[in-house]
């Protein structure tokens, strides 16, 4: 268990050959130098060169570490790229308080890490995920599930496991944070979003931050591993149709409502799942409500419920063969093998004239049916076929945003708006998990 607030190394930039920053007020570096202004950091031969704004060379060592000379010092980062691979991926300059660590990751290529407290992180963390302006109940929530899958995650870290099964006829990947090395987390959706204090930070986070302090989601003797995601679809899932096979109690698959959906156990269950548009409290279209919980850049993917994908067949083998390495040739078939009780997909079978092979977890059976990530893996595909039998076009139609596991932000923040207190909705996502205050 956990004591005492730590502090976190957060990886704002990961092997990158080099970096621009500047410095808001007085930092100190190696042998009390001080620093300010404009920086540029560059990776080269086994070192890390930090330059000032005018390209003068300042210091160089495999480690730089710049710490704040007073509270209110705050540091900027150039062209910070956000949602990696993900469909909202777009650059950003971000502005972070605590100290500026720069690592040498590789001869040529440097992390640049945020030391800071595990509270402060938190407040941009649940800005940045969910709208600031989010009802204070949602917030609170978000807090306790932020903060209790950190915590989990630097415990995986130590005993990690392995992410991914590979035969001649399956392929099975997974993605956590145990392949972080040189920092605890990194600072994108792959962990958490941190966007530090560029993200508006209201009165409602301050308030969120203050009230749940140091509370944690427990089971047992246990920090709950507290996943979460945009929008379950109607039902959430369980851990292992996105992760390894391992069940945790307090992961359940529950329906998000008051209507008692049943889970999905077949593929004609799955196909009137995903046709219809059943009530939950993620299945809004109250567009003032979704603008205060959601970052504007999230707002930009209004069908989030139900959705639909179509490709042209030459399409789809062109995506998979970028995506996957492999020529499946003529696609004949997609075929769900296994789904979790929400419908998503855990295993797919791709059938081409060429090669026949099934993908999993979720997320890469994702990464390799689009140029970005589907918005879930829960779909059901139908073919257009032409008078000879062959595949024109391959429609998926869809349903939910995100892995489903654990808490449904977008239904978390409804419940709220509703009038659920924080400690009744981490009840509803997480059964038989206890509420524990740890320091």
């Amino acid at each position: 268990m956990i004591d005492t607030e730590p502090n976190l190394q957060v990886a704002l930039l990961q092997n990158t050959a080099q970096a621009g920053f500047s410095l808001t007020g007085p930092f100190t570096g190696p042998g009390g130098r001080a620093f300010s202004g404009e920086l540029r950091a560059r990776a080269a031969n086994g070192q890390i060169f930090l330059l000032d704004g005018e390209g003068r060379e300042m210091f160089c060592g495999r480690d730089i570490h710049l710490l704040p000379g007073r509270r209110n010092a705050s540091f900027t980062v150039h062209d910070v790229v956000i949602g990696i691979a993900f469909h909202w991926q777009r650059t950003q300059e971000q502005s972070f308080r605590g100290s500026l660590k720069l690592s040498l990751a590789q001869a040529d290529a440097l992390h640049a890490i945020n030391v800071v407290g595990l509270e402060e992180y938190l407040a941009s963390v649940i800005s940045s995920e969910m709208a600031a302006g989010a009802p204070l109940e949602f917030l609170k929530a978000q807090a306790v599930t932020a903060r209790s899958w950190l915590w989990a995650m630097r415990e995986r870290k130590k005993a990690p496991r392995a992410a991914q099964i590979r035969t001649d006829d399956e392929i099975a990947v997974w993605q956590d944070a145990n392949d972080h090395e040189g920092f605890d987390v990194c600072a994108d959706d792959h962990c958490q979003r941190y966007q530090g204090i560029t993200r508006i930070i209201s009165e409602n986070v301050a308030r969120a931050i203050d009230a749940t302090r140091g509370i944690f989601l427990v089971h047992g003797s246990e920090i709950c591993d507290a996943r979460y995601y945009k929008c379950c679809g109607g039902r959430t899932d369980v851990f292992s149709t996105a992760w390894e096979d391992r069940s945790f109690p307090y992961l359940q698959s529950v329906a998000d409502g008051k209507t008692p959906h049943p889970p999905v156990l077949s593929e004609a269950e799955a196909a009137d799942w995903l046709a219809a548009s059943p009530s939950a409290w993620c299945n809004t279209g109250d567009r003032e409500l979704l603008a205060r919980i959601l970052p504007a850049f999230d707002q930009e993917t209004p069908h989030f419920y139900r959705w639909q994908v179509s490709y042209a067949r030459e399409e789809l083998e062109d995506l998979l063969k970028r995506k996957s390495g492999f020529d499946f040739g003529e696609l004949q078939h997609l075929t769900a093998l296994e789904r979790g009780p929400s419908g998503r997909i855990r295993r797919l079978k791709i059938v081409g004239s060429k090669k026949t092979l099934v993908v999993g977890r979720e997320l890469e059976i994702r990464r390799w049916l689009s140029e970005s990530h589907l918005y879930s893996s829960a779909f059901v595909v139908s073919a257009e076929r032409d008078a000879s039998g062959g595949v024109r076009r391959f429609t998926l139609q869809g349903g939910g945003w995100g892995h489903g596991v654990g808490l449904c932000q977008i239904g978390a923040a409804v419940m709220a708006a509703k009038g659920f207190r924080a400690e009744e909705i981490l009840a509803h996502y997480f059964g038989g998990a206890k509420l524990r205050k740890l320091y």
